[in-house]
């Protein structure tokens, strides 16, 4: 007989040892896959760095690929179990062997949920903050701001030239996100030492338009995208799209034998 109260269900054992539980048990905060992006607004901003600048915040085995940065600013408007939020990732183009993808140095979240799912499923390093994405006139301006500081500012012609759906990357191929997944056990001992892969999947694209941005980096310690300097400022993408969030692989563990 099932153990419900509240509306909800007790867990068993078998439930809490399955993937995708979460706590509180009963109001769980972690979404199980898949949950899907409704109409999520981008903006992508690239520019030139220093490659030793890159190569410095990789994790080994990770090389970098390239000189070039990417900043998403993500407006979500409709996201299962999140509801709308912000979102900016950072990431640079990697190499572990023959596997090329984009590794998140830096992410920031205007959600806790988002922020738990990513550091505790994906490994990304996701924190709080407030990314913004706004239309200012015949100007598109993300911000990406945490402890007061707007750390990253980026701005882009309102929807000047067209583009395919092929010419949403057109630096690197950002489709595929590369993240060090870290999780120590209660005594302190490595538990998770990993790499870890993900794709979105059942991407639709609605529109995408392209033109010069521009980026300007504030210096923060606790968010220091600034250790990726802008040498040149390159072009900047708008799109907006739906899509689903899966899972991913595991592509490297540290604690694996022979590793």
């Amino acid at each position: 007989m099932m153990n419900t109260r509240y509306g909800v269900s007790k867990p068993t054992e078998d439930d809490i040892r399955k993937g995708g539980f979460s706590t509180p048990w009963d109001a769980p905060m972690i979404p199980p896959f898949p949950f899907a992006f409704r109409n999520a607004e981008v903006m992508s901003v690239y520019w030139r760095t220093d490659p030793d600048a890159m190569a410095f915040l990789l994790p080994p085995p990770l090389e970098p690929v390239g000189d070039v940065v990417c900043a998403h600013i993500y407006k979500m408007n409709d996201t299962d179990w999140l509801g709308p939020y912000c979102e900016a990732n950072v990431m640079i183009a990697a190499r572990l062997g023959d596997r090329i993808g984009a590794y998140s140095p830096y992410l920031v979240l205007s959600s806790d949920i988002g922020v738990a799912h990513g550091r505790e499923v994906h490994g990304q390093p996701k924190k709080l903050g407030t990314p913004e994405l706004t239309c200012r006139g015949d100007l598109m301006v993300g911000t990406v701001e945490r402890n007061g500081i707007d750390v990253l500012t980026g701005t882009l012609p309102y929807k000047q030239r067209r583009i395919a759906d092929d010419g949403l990357a057109p630096y690197f191929d950002f489709t595929t996100n590369l993240n060090l997944k870290a999780v120590d056990h209660i005594d302190g001992q490595p538990a998770i030492r990993q790499l870890t892969s993900r794709k979105l999947s059942d991407v639709q694209v609605h529109e995408a338009w392209i033109g010069p941005c521009t980026v300007e980096l504030r210096p923060n310690a606790q968010l220091p995208v600034f250790r990726l300097p802008v040498l040149e400022p390159l072009q900047g993408v708008y799109w907006r799209a739906d899509f689903t969030l899966v899972q991913g692989e595991v592509i490297h563990d540290y604690l694996a034998e022979g590793a």
